[in-house]
């Protein structure tokens, strides 16, 4: 483990010490676990976006001719 330091306000700081009593954790602990989430969450995004590009270029799909225009579109 590395040992980082913050600046955080007085008043953040008060109530974020109270949120983790509260919660009968440290400060330290959920700071670790918001960031643990946090990259958690972007590697699964970095993921999907990697797999969607996959399908995209792995896709047979065609698109076919256009068979409408603004106007047939609006047409009452």
């Amino acid at each position: 483990m590395k040992n980082v330091t913050l600046a955080i306000d007085e008043a953040t700081l008060r109530t974020a010490r109270r949120i983790a009593a509260d919660r009968s954790t440290s400060l330290n602990a959920m700071i670790r676990g918001f960031l643990q989430e946090l990259t958690e969450r972007e590697s699964q995004a970095d993921q999907a976006r990697l797999r969607i590009l996959e399908l995209c270029h792995d896709s047979t799909a065609e698109v076919g001719q256009k068979g409408w225009n603004r106007e047939k579109l609006h047409e009452r």
